[in-house]
């Protein structure tokens, strides 16, 4: 009977696990994507959304001025909904994790262990609620030597990351590596297990493989570094609507095997 229940519960485990993972996948196709600061932008220039800056937001005062505008518009350019995009991708990553388990087991804890390491590091390397912050802060100053250290606190954070410069600080560079890493070898073991499709598995390969080509850009050509992001953008759509299908699929055959 112990061993039945235990049985019972470790079902009930993955299952919970693999539906979470499948809702954070949907969620991250339909709303949380990366980078929604772009498509802002070209909402923008069709007239749908406004208050979106037409020049890149170089300074503090640049910031300040945004936040002080249009805080939402400012708390998206400064990739706040990244947050949460990679707060769902570290479920995604915990379901595969066990969908995969058996599969791999060296190079899928390695993959889940850099994809977590790298969405930790991105959490640390935010500055959108800072930027807020001191936006208001300056506002509300009374006096030149209040705003100019309020100006100088947020040049240091701007120093750290500014999602508007075409080189953003290491801490970005850092997570958006290893999470894309991570990414590249779950699609690799994919592509030798019988638990997702083949196609799957390419479309996973072509979407973080090309997303690394990003820092060959940087480095090589830099006037080209935006290219990867756009080109990949569909793929990783794609792969993380196929990766929900196949987790509620996998849900709805543990509560199977638990019934049966």
């Amino acid at each position: 009977m112990h061993k039945t229940s235990d049985t019972e519960s470790a079902h009930s485990h993955w299952r919970a696990l693999y539906i979470t993972g499948g809702v954070a996948a949907l969620l991250d196709v339909f709303i949380f994507r990366r980078n929604l600061g772009a498509e802002l932008a070209l909402l923008s220039n069709f007239g749908i959304v406004s208050g979106v800056p037409k020049t890149s937001l170089i300074s503090a005062m640049d910031w300040f001025k945004l936040f002080q505008d249009n805080w939402l518009v400012g708390l998206t350019l400064m990739n706040f909904f990244d947050l949460v995009e990679y707060a769902l991708l570290a479920l995604i990553f915990l379901s595969l994790y066990a969908a995969l388990r058996q599969t791999g087991r060296s190079a899928i804890a390695i993959a889940t262990v850099s994809g977590l390491i790298g969405i930790t590091v991105y959490f640390s390397s935010s500055q959108a609620f800072a930027m807020l912050a001191l936006s208001e802060r300056y506002t509300d100053a009374t006096t030149d030597l209040q705003r100019s250290a309020y100006l100088s606190a947020g040049e240091a954070l701007l120093a750290i990351n500014n999602p508007e410069s075409i080189y953003q600080g290491t801490g970005i560079y850092l997570s958006l590596f290893l999470v894309l890493l991570a990414g590249l070898i779950i699609s690799v073991v994919m592509l030798k297990s019988d638990i997702f499709s083949k196609a799957t598995a390419v479309v996973g390969i072509l979407a973080n493989g090309i997303g690394l080509s990003y820092f060959i850009t940087l480095v090589f050509l830099p006037a080209l570094y935006w290219i990867p992001h756009p080109i990949s953008a569909p793929f990783r759509v794609i792969w993380y609507f196929l990766i929900a299908l196949r987790l509620f699929k996998l849900a709805k055959n543990e509560k199977e095997m638990k019934n049966g």
